[in-house]
């Protein structure tokens, strides 16, 4: 290189140095409070331990602590921030988030995609009781020492109750303390789905290395095993080879292992080989805790009075908790911010008339199908498409909350679905609303539309 060349290119990095500065301070403060104020759903406690890393060329970077909080900021807080980064400066720029801590694993589902795990599940955010102390303390130990320490771990209890906080909890703990470990965590109706392409596309050796090959096996929902023989041989094959290996294996299911039906004696026995660890509805006293960790999580101010009815009119789960602070949060800012007992009490439905509390299936069809514009046989057939599936699983998750018919019951209602169906659905949904804020807020909305007919 000339000594001409070598001087044009000192200029010209000295020049991207130079545009390359600091935020301001006051300008990052300002920007928090935007989007905090404009998106009250959206705010986290962590977006504390956000920080601006560099201004140039229009981008602000902004980087966050863990790989959780990257993949929630940047698959829902792009915009929100850029906007309020716009209105701060005066400027035309963009915002873009980075993460200084990525590791050299991950957690990954099907297909080998990164699993996005939900950046408030982490140990921290878990309230203890007597309902959960135990697989609390062995999900701690467990990412403290994996593969040593209860292998495998069998956590069961009802829907809602922590199993899935519990299980991205662990998850983060290893790659924070081991980042180059490799952990698999899905469903166990993907671990089937993914079986049965593999045999299908004559792929079953690249499905046995997917499996075989892991530091950690994470699987949601194994009582689905049930009456697979052909999945359950090949899932006591993997169990063995991780074992044997002494890598973690950690399972979750609605009832024990010695109670899901039509499951193999041998894979009965091993899943009793480690612990076996079961969530209880949370007591009075863990769901007021709960409920004043959620709301801090969000920066929400609840009145004492409030926290206290709530926690004493819901007494079924967690997630049903977590869907009554959203429902305030959205009737809150409908009402002007304001939330008290009296919001509180319209918001759970005890304001109306003994009769008229109780919300029945075709109010939910009727709001639903006038909301997505759809028509009740759309929710009812057989149609696959994502306009017609998406409103049909809401449909689902409301018609379980607000509805006592059981699963099969539900079924019936929509098409003649199995059961299993119908719990997919659900689960998809809710699933949706940890991880997409757009979902959060139409669920939201759907529910103020019902507690206001």
């Amino acid at each position: 290189m000339s000594t001409t060349q070598t001087t044009l290119a000192r200029e010209t990095k000295l020049r991207a140095a130079e545009s390359a500065t600091t935020l301001d301070p006051a300008t990052w403060d300002r920007i928090l409070q935007t989007v905090r104020s404009a998106h009250p759903g959206l705010n986290r406690l962590w977006f504390d331990q956000l920080a601006p890393r560099s201004f140039s060329n229009g981008v602000i970077q902004i980087a966050t602590l863990t790989p959780a909080q990257l993949s929630f900021c940047q698959s829902q807080c792009q915009q929100p921030f850029t906007e309020a980064a716009q209105a701060a400066t005066g400027r035309l720029v963009a915002v873009s988030f980075l993460c200084d801590n990525l590791p050299t694993g991950g957690v990954f589902n099907e297909g080998d995609q990164p699993h996005p795990l939900n950046p408030d599940y982490m140990f921290e955010h878990f309230v203890t009781g007597p309902c959960n102390r135990l697989p609390q303390a062995a999900c701690v130990a467990v990412a403290e020492q994996p593969g040593k320490a209860y292998n495998p771990l069998f956590i069961h209890g009802g829907v809602g109750l922590g199993k899935t906080h519990l299980l991205q909890a662990v998850c983060q703990k290893v790659l924070e303390r081991q980042r180059n470990a490799r952990i698999l965590y899905l469903t166990c109706d993907s671990f089937i789905n993914q079986f049965m392409n593999a045999i299908e596309n004559n792929e079953m050796s690249q499905f046995r290395h997917r499996y075989r090959h892991v530091d950690v096996l994470v699987i949601d929902d194994i009582h689905f095993l049930a009456k697979r023989d052909r999945t359950q041989e090949e899932f006591f094959h993997t169990f063995n080879t991780l074992y044997q290996n002494h890598k973690q294996i950690i399972l979750s299911a609605d009832c024990p292992p010695g109670e899901i039906p039509e499951l193999e004696e041998r894979l009965v026995s091993r899943f009793n080989w480690g612990l076996v660890a079961r969530i209880d509805k949370p007591c009075y006293e863990t769901r007021v805790a709960i409920l004043q960790k959620k709301a801090r999580i969000r920066q929400l101010v609840l009145p004492d009075d409030v926290i206290c009815y709530v926690a004493q009119k819901i007494e079924s789960n967690t997630r049903e908790l977590e869907g009554a602070i959203t429902k305030l949060q959205g009737m809150g800012m409908l009402n002007g911010g304001k939330i008290d007992l009296e919001l509180a009490k319209a918001a759970l439905g005890e304001t109306e008339a003994p009769e008229q509390q109780r919300i029945t299936i075709q109010q939910i069809f009727d709001v639903v199908t006038k909301y997505y514009n759809v028509r009740p046989s759309d929710l009812q057939g057989k149609k696959r498409h994502k306009s017609t599936t998406f409103p049909r699983q809401v449909c689902m998750f409301l018609a379980r909350r607000y509805t006592r018919y059981s699963l099969e019951e539900l079924g019936g209602y929509f098409g003649g679905r199995d059961h299993t169906t119908v719990m997919h659905g659900i689960r998809s949904i809710e699933k949706d609303i940890r991880v997409d804020r757009e979902v959060q807020n139409q669920v939201a909305q759907l529910e103020i539309q019902l507690s206001g007919r």
